[in-house]
């Protein structure tokens, strides 16, 4: 069983930066896929970035392409989402998501965190 724990949301003003921690225990990651997805009050969950396991391939949301950046620590079993230029509209929480075959449809994660809230407000 792997258990996936989020770390590092909170409160930011617009424009500031925030990084998230996802930290997966219970196996080593040497296949698949892990990364993040979010959901807002009200509104359907929303991909946000993965990372392919095994040769560092990442895949973006259009939209968050140009101010995240996700990496990983193989040793460590860490994946990390560095979030700049926040805006309000990415208030939400946050989840990370395992796949354990990837590309595939991202609602289809095998495995999910318990969520980080991350809310942009001045």
């Amino acid at each position: 069983q792997v258990h996936l724990v989020e770390s590092g949301g909170g409160l930011v003003q617009p424009g500031g930066s925030l990084k998230l921690s996802c930290a997966a225990s219970g196996r080593t990651f040497s296949s698949g896929a892990v990364g993040w997805f979010r959901q807002a009050p009200g509104k359907e969950g929303e991909f946000v970035v993965a990372v392919r396991w095994s040769d560092g391939s990442t895949y973006f949301a259009q939209s968050m392409k140009d101010r995240f950046t996700i990496s990983r620590n193989n040793a460590e079993n860490t994946v990390y989402l560095q979030m700049n230029s926040l805006k309000p509209e990415d208030t939400a929480v946050y989840y990370c998501a395992a796949w354990d075959r990837f590309p595939r449809r991202w609602t289809q994660y095998d495995y999910r965190g318990q969520g980080t809230q991350v809310t942009v407000s001045s």
